[in-house]
């Protein structure tokens, strides 16, 4: 069954089809953020593993108002989060759900990474207005970044980084215990720094990072933590003037944030010696567009580059690399850096990105 319109003949079917889409994208988006507000909110921690429970024993468990709790719980079980029993009106959070929404789950809480929507959605009219008269959204106007980038980092630090992240630079473990100097740039509040340096006394840690906010949280959890090898400066990165100062620099989920993330690789190279290694984690995706379809995340990679990642480069007078800079265009820009060694190594503890251990040509 067809339809005129505009000149064209539309075919009925697939218009309802896409119609339908439209529909789940609006449905699902909902849930989405209910997922989110739930995670911060703790609601699927107090639900977990304690069974069946009213409306207001979970309020009471969370210290949240009734009413609220109330409301959520019903769009959760709409979106079949939390199952309902009429009869006896009480929610239930199955423990198949609970191990991908709670914290105790670890790298599997997927909750933790729909927070991000809601902080997205904040600023929606400064990117709508960004279109308009080019520019980007600065850092500053999301309000959550930091307190949200710690926690996912520090979930994958505290999952992997010790035991999985650094043994995939061969010997490094070793070297690390022996006394090595490390730097980490773009160290957000500094979780992977403050661990490596506990774990590894005699090695030497520097974090950079041009957040005043997230350099002093750095600095209070090394000092409540007792840290001596552990230092942080505020400073822009692009600008790292150092020439072979450290034997090994990482940089996680950092590059594509980058105002200038060539001149930041520049640097990266300059202020490594001889014999010394970049290990960047950084997202996992193709340059080329159409390769990315088959991601089940691909489009929110898109959407938080446009609403975070490009937007805030732009913001900075930069280059808006983009989330989905991909692993092609990762490869060029590391090979221009200097680095004639490039291997790329994947996590499965942090399935979201690649792992690229990089040595000087």
């Amino acid at each position: 069954m067809t339809t005129q319109t505009t000149g064209q003949a539309l075919d009925r079917d697939a218009v309802e089809e896409f119609s339908g889409r439209l529909i789940g994208f609006m449905d699902s988006g909902s849930a989405a953020l209910l997922c989110g507000l739930g995670h911060r909110l703790g609601l699927f921690d107090t639900m977990a593993g304690r069974g069946a429970m009213t409306g207001p024993e979970v309020a009471h468990e969370a210290g949240l108002n009734e009413r609220y709790v109330r409301e959520w719980l019903a769009g959760a079980t709409m979106a079949g989060v939390i199952e309902y029993d009429p009869p006896s009106g009480t929610y239930l959070l199955p423990p198949e759900h609970a191990a991908c929404l709670t914290r105790a789950a670890g790298p599997d809480n997927l909750a933790r990474l729909l927070t991000v929507l809601s902080m997205l959605a904040r600023v929606d009219e400064q990117v709508e207005e960004a279109f308009r008269k080019g520019g980007g959204v600065p850092y500053s106007a999301y309000e959550r970044f930091q307190e949200m980038m710690a926690e996912d980092s520090g979930v994958l630090v505290d999952a992997s980084l010790i035991d999985t992240t650094l043994p995939l630079v061969e010997g490094l473990p070793e070297r690390l215990a022996l006394g090595i100097d490390v730097a980490d740039v773009g160290c957000g509040r500094g979780r992977a720094l403050n661990v490596m340096g506990r774990t590894y006394p005699r090695s030497r840690f520097v974090g950079y990072d041009f957040s005043p906010e997230a350099v002093a949280f750095a600095r209070g959890q090394a000092d409540a933590m007792g840290l001596f090898n552990v230092r942080f400066e505020l400073r822009d990165v692009s600008t790292l003037d150092i020439e072979d100062g450290y034997d090994l620099i990482t940089a996680f989920d950092t590059i594509h944030d980058q105002a200038h993330p060539a001149r930041v690789l520049a640097g990266v190279h300059r202020a490594l010696r001889p014999d010394g290694v970049f290990l960047m984690a950084d997202v996992k995706a193709s340059s080329d567009l159409h390769e990315n379809a088959g991601l089940p995340w691909a489009t929110f990679l898109y959407t938080v580059s446009l609403m975070h990642c490009m937007t805030v480069s732009l913001a900075l007078g930069g280059d808006g690399l983009g989330t989905a800079w991909g692993e092609q265009k990762a490869r060029a820009m590391l090979a221009e850096a200097g680095f004639g060694r490039v291997r790329v190594e994947e996590n499965d503890v942090d399935p979201f990105n690649n792992y690229y251990v990089c040595a000087q040509g």
